[in-house]
């Protein structure tokens, strides 16, 4: 069984850079991707923050396709709890009509923010809001033009209707999601980066194959979506993954969401108005020289069954993650010599 390897990148901002050189990277990563044969490129959301800039997939998606050819450029993901889905499904229908066959729809389940930024979104459909999962199945059929006769909107289209609408996907970590991406017959992503818990991945992989349902002979994707550390020595990818964390903050209602630093958990928790505590842990990060990280992703793709890994670089310096997507590239290419 051959692997697919495809990368996120989420336009990362230090020190003294700026938005302009962020989204350079971003593009050059793209490029360089294509160059190396990956299988897509996508880009990530977030709200609010200092380290990240990708706050706008969807135009950040558009800038990347005009400045590639053959890769598939997607997000990773929209927040769709925040959006109408008619209107996401009318962006991503004008973003495959661009560049059909070439476009990726992936939908993520967190906030993408702190609880500022999410009030800010939804500051016009506080309370109106219907729940994420009924937002999937409207969004799905607006982008297939399948609206049901008996719903209320039944005849509008969102335009343009393309030949080739953007590939669906469901971003999770576990519980309904795996149902929701089976019944809709749609390609699954597992956030390992996030939750690096064994035996939860295999449960999530095997309730989506149970509940996945065939639509146009679509058959199951697992995906799993892993942070990578990649360097020509094994010792140098050792001492960067010792300085990555994973934090998370526990709210008193019970939901638990992952950030990046212990200040934005803290920041999080303020602003949630609840009572809650803060989890640091060893991040779960796949690190080493290429020839060790290729026995880790293909162990990983044997143990979970795995169509396709996506690989986000946890490396700050842009040339360090360059180097490690031309260092997976070699790995995976060595075994065809």
């Amino acid at each position: 069984m051959g692997i697919q390897l495809s990368l996120l990148d989420q336009s990362l901002i230090h020190d003294q850079a700026t938005a302009v050189e962020a989204f350079q990277q971003t593009l050059e990563l793209a490029q360089h991707a294509e160059a190396l044969g990956y299988r897509r490129f996508w880009v990530s959301e977030h709200h609010d923050s200092d380290g990240v800039v990708g706050s706008s997939p969807e135009v950040l998606i558009a800038y990347l396709l005009a400045k590639t050819e053959r890769i598939r450029i997607g997000s990773g993901g929209v927040m769709l709890q925040h959006y109408s889905p008619y209107k996401v499904a009318e962006n991503f229908n004008v973003l495959a009509a661009l560049a059909p066959g070439r476009v990726d729809l992936g939908i993520g389940r967190a906030p993408g923010g702190l609880p500022r930024s999410t009030k800010a979104l939804q500051q016009d459909t506080v309370g109106t809001s219907m729940p994420l999962a009924d937002k999937l199945v409207l969004l799905d059929r607006y982008i297939h033009n399948t609206l049901d006769a008996e719903h209320e909107l039944y005849g509008i289209k969102a335009v343009p209707v393309p030949e080739v609408p953007a590939h669906l996907f469901l971003l999770g970590g576990g519980g309904a999601s795996t149902e929701l991406a089976g019944s809709l017959g749609i390609p699954y992503v597992f956030a390992q980066f996030i939750n690096g818990d064994e035996s939860l991945i295999q449960q999530a992989f095997a309730s989506y194959r149970q509940h996945f349902k065939s639509v146009n002979d679509s058959k199951p994707q697992a995906v799993l979506a892993v942070s990578v550390i990649l360097t020509d020595s094994d010792d140098e990818a050792q001492s960067l993954a010792a300085e990555i964390k994973n934090v998370k903050v526990h709210l008193e209602s019970g939901r638990t969401l992952t950030v990046i630093t212990v200040e934005q958990a803290e920041e999080f928790g303020k602003q949630s108005n609840e009572k809650y505590t803060v989890e640091v842990k060893e991040a779960s990060v796949i690190h080493g020289s290429k020839n060790k990280v290729r026995a880790k992703l293909l162990e990983l793709q044997k143990a979970y069954q795995l169509d396709e890994i996506i690989i986000t670089v946890a490396m700050k310096e842009f040339n360090q993650r360059l180097r490690a997507i031309v260092l997976l590239q070699e790995a995976f290419s060595e075994l065809t010599v």
